[in-house]
């Protein structure tokens, strides 16, 4: 059994498509990030970085792993899926993993702060941000256009990247003429684990969309976090 500490961000649902995927049995905990319970001591203990997600592997005497892309990793190595053996199909996976840890994620992550949260728009900032979001996605439109997924078989680094993309209106990144990468977000959402994956936990707000009340009163909220600073409770 898997302990899984999450909450409904792309970072989190990286780990429950994954999962479920694997067919894995776990146990959800979902944290409340705008209550800080991530800064708790006790999670602190599994991640010193008080960030989700992370998980205990109760099989393998409690031990904890944090950073979603590490815990990919170990869930792949684990069970033997999702990634391959021999060296060379590892290596693909893992570069296109690392792709989405040290690019996508961090630039969407912040035209998300910059385009959503901040009170004051900063325009440069936010160009900054999608542009090199927009940059990004045409990097994995051409990988895509000559491949079905980005590593050979339906892989980690697939989840690992899709959970973010599916949320480009959410940092006001368009998908118009990047035909490759629109087929291959609508097949990964297609899939039965992938669709459950993404409500486990539920998010308040849809994703995939960018306007309505709901989104508003949600940046509002996550507004207020960043202004607190999300180290207060710490």
């Amino acid at each position: 059994m898997i302990d899984l500490y999450s909450a409904a961000t792309p970072n989190g649902h990286k780990i429950s498509i994954a999962l479920e995927e694997l067919a894995l049995p776990y146990q959800l905990h979902t944290l409340d990030l705008l209550q800080g319970t991530q800064k708790e001591p006790w999670f602190l203990a599994l991640n010193p970085n008080g960030r989700i997600p992370a998980i205990v592997d109760r099989a393998e005497d409690n031990f904890a792993v944090f950073e979603s892309g590490a815990i990919l990793v170990y869930l792949a190595e684990k069970t033997g899926r999702l990634m391959p053996p021999d060296a060379k199909g590892r290596a693909q996976v893992l570069q296109w993993l690392m792709f989405q840890m040290g690019g996508v994620g961090p630039m969407m992550g912040q035209a998300n702060v910059f385009y959503r949260y901040f009170p004051e728009k900063i325009q440069s900032a936010i160009d900054r941000y999608q542009g090199e979001s927009r940059r990004l996605f045409g990097v994995l439109d051409a990988r895509l256009q000559e491949h079905e997924y980005l590593a050979g078989d339906y892989s980690i680094a697939d989840i690992a990247n899709w959970a973010w993309v599916r949320t480009h209106k959410w940092s006001g990144v368009s998908l118009d003429g990047l035909p490759s990468l629109q087929r291959w977000v609508d097949a990964i959402r297609a899939r039965p684990a992938v669709q459950k994956g993404i409500l486990m936990p539920a998010s308040e707000r849809d994703l995939e969309k960018a306007e309505g009340e709901t989104a508003r009163e949600f940046s509002e909220k996550a507004r207020s976090m960043l202004e607190t600073g999300q180290s207060a409770k710490r």
